[in-house]
Protein backbone atom coordinates (compact mmCIF):
# COMPACT_ATOMS: atom_id res chain seq x y z
CA UNK A 1 0.00 0.00 0.00
CA UNK A 2 1.05 3.60 -0.33
CA UNK A 3 2.03 5.85 2.18
CA UNK A 4 0.35 8.50 0.28
CA UNK A 5 -3.19 6.98 0.63
CA UNK A 6 -2.29 6.39 4.46
CA UNK A 7 -1.95 10.28 5.05
CA UNK A 8 -4.89 10.71 2.81
CA UNK A 9 -6.99 8.52 5.56
CA UNK A 10 -5.59 10.25 8.75
CA UNK A 11 -5.97 14.11 6.53
CA UNK A 12 -9.70 12.85 5.94
CA UNK A 13 -10.02 11.81 9.79
CA UNK A 14 -8.59 15.76 10.53
CA UNK A 15 -10.96 17.27 8.05
CA UNK A 16 -13.44 15.27 9.62
CA UNK A 17 -12.70 16.35 13.16
CA UNK A 18 -11.72 20.10 12.30
CA UNK A 19 -15.57 20.30 10.73
CA UNK A 20 -17.80 18.51 12.80
CA UNK A 21 -20.42 19.67 14.79
CA UNK A 22 -21.64 16.49 16.13
CA UNK A 23 -19.75 14.75 19.54
CA UNK A 24 -20.27 11.44 17.85
CA UNK A 25 -18.41 12.47 14.16
CA UNK A 26 -15.91 13.82 15.84
CA UNK A 27 -15.13 10.48 17.82
CA UNK A 28 -15.41 8.09 14.87
CA UNK A 29 -12.99 11.40 12.69
CA UNK A 30 -10.54 10.48 16.21
CA UNK A 31 -11.00 6.95 15.05
CA UNK A 32 -10.25 7.33 11.44
CA UNK A 33 -7.38 9.07 12.36
CA UNK A 34 -6.13 6.37 14.41
CA UNK A 35 -6.76 3.50 11.46
CA UNK A 36 -4.47 5.69 9.43
CA UNK A 37 -2.20 6.05 11.94
CA UNK A 38 -1.93 2.20 12.44
CA UNK A 39 -1.87 1.60 8.34
CA UNK A 40 1.15 4.24 8.12
CA UNK A 41 2.98 2.19 10.48
CA UNK A 42 2.31 -1.14 9.01
CA UNK A 43 3.64 0.05 5.94
CA UNK A 44 6.83 1.51 7.18
CA UNK A 45 7.15 -1.76 8.96
CA UNK A 46 6.64 -4.26 5.61
CA UNK A 47 9.30 -5.74 4.23
CA UNK A 48 9.04 -6.34 0.35
CA UNK A 49 9.28 -10.16 -0.30
CA UNK A 50 9.40 -10.67 3.27
CA UNK A 51 8.11 -13.91 4.93
CA UNK A 52 6.73 -14.50 8.00
CA UNK A 53 9.48 -14.99 10.75
CA UNK A 54 7.87 -18.71 12.33
CA UNK A 55 8.54 -20.69 9.62
CA UNK A 56 11.32 -18.59 7.74
CA UNK A 57 14.55 -20.36 7.19
CA UNK A 58 17.78 -18.58 8.23
CA UNK A 59 18.77 -17.49 4.64
CA UNK A 60 15.11 -15.94 3.97
CA UNK A 61 14.44 -12.25 4.58
CA UNK A 62 11.65 -11.92 7.34
CA UNK A 63 9.22 -9.02 7.71
CA UNK A 64 9.60 -7.62 11.38
CA UNK A 65 6.85 -8.45 13.68
CA UNK A 66 7.72 -5.84 16.22
CA UNK A 67 5.15 -3.45 14.17
CA UNK A 68 1.95 -4.94 14.04
CA UNK A 69 2.57 -6.48 17.73
CA UNK A 70 2.33 -2.53 18.51
CA UNK A 71 0.01 -2.16 16.12
CA UNK A 72 -2.19 -5.18 17.51
CA UNK A 73 -2.04 -3.49 21.26
CA UNK A 74 -3.11 0.21 19.90
CA UNK A 75 -6.15 -1.62 17.76
CA UNK A 76 -7.19 -2.74 21.55
CA UNK A 77 -6.81 0.07 22.96
CA UNK A 78 -8.23 2.48 20.32
CA UNK A 79 -11.52 0.30 20.42
CA UNK A 80 -11.53 0.57 24.14
CA UNK A 81 -10.89 4.12 24.24
CA UNK A 82 -13.94 4.55 21.17
CA UNK A 83 -16.02 3.13 23.99
CA UNK A 84 -15.64 4.89 26.32
CA UNK A 85 -15.99 8.10 24.28
CA UNK A 86 -18.72 7.22 23.13
CA UNK A 87 -20.21 6.15 26.62
CA UNK A 88 -19.16 9.99 27.40
CA UNK A 89 -21.59 10.78 24.75
CA UNK A 90 -24.04 9.00 25.61
CA UNK A 91 -23.87 10.87 29.39
CA UNK A 92 -23.62 14.24 27.85
CA UNK A 93 -26.69 13.48 25.54
CA UNK A 94 -28.53 12.31 28.69
CA UNK A 95 -27.39 15.65 30.64
CA UNK A 96 -27.72 18.42 28.18
CA UNK A 97 -30.03 16.97 26.01
CA UNK A 98 -27.69 17.05 22.76
CA UNK A 99 -24.91 16.14 21.56
CA UNK A 100 -23.82 19.52 18.99
CA UNK A 101 -21.26 21.31 20.32
CA UNK A 102 -22.19 24.73 19.58
CA UNK A 103 -25.69 23.78 21.99
CA UNK A 104 -23.50 22.23 25.01
CA UNK A 105 -21.18 25.26 25.16
CA UNK A 106 -24.14 27.78 24.83
CA UNK A 107 -25.33 26.28 27.79
CA UNK A 108 -22.02 26.79 30.29
CA UNK A 109 -20.57 23.16 29.36
CA UNK A 110 -17.14 24.94 28.66
CA UNK A 111 -16.75 26.07 32.01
Amino acid sequence: MDPLLTFIVILVGMYGLSTSKNIIKSVFSVTIMESGVILLFLNLGNTEGGSIPIVSRASEVIADPLPQALMITTIVIGSTVTALALMLCIKVFHHYGTVEWREILARGGGK
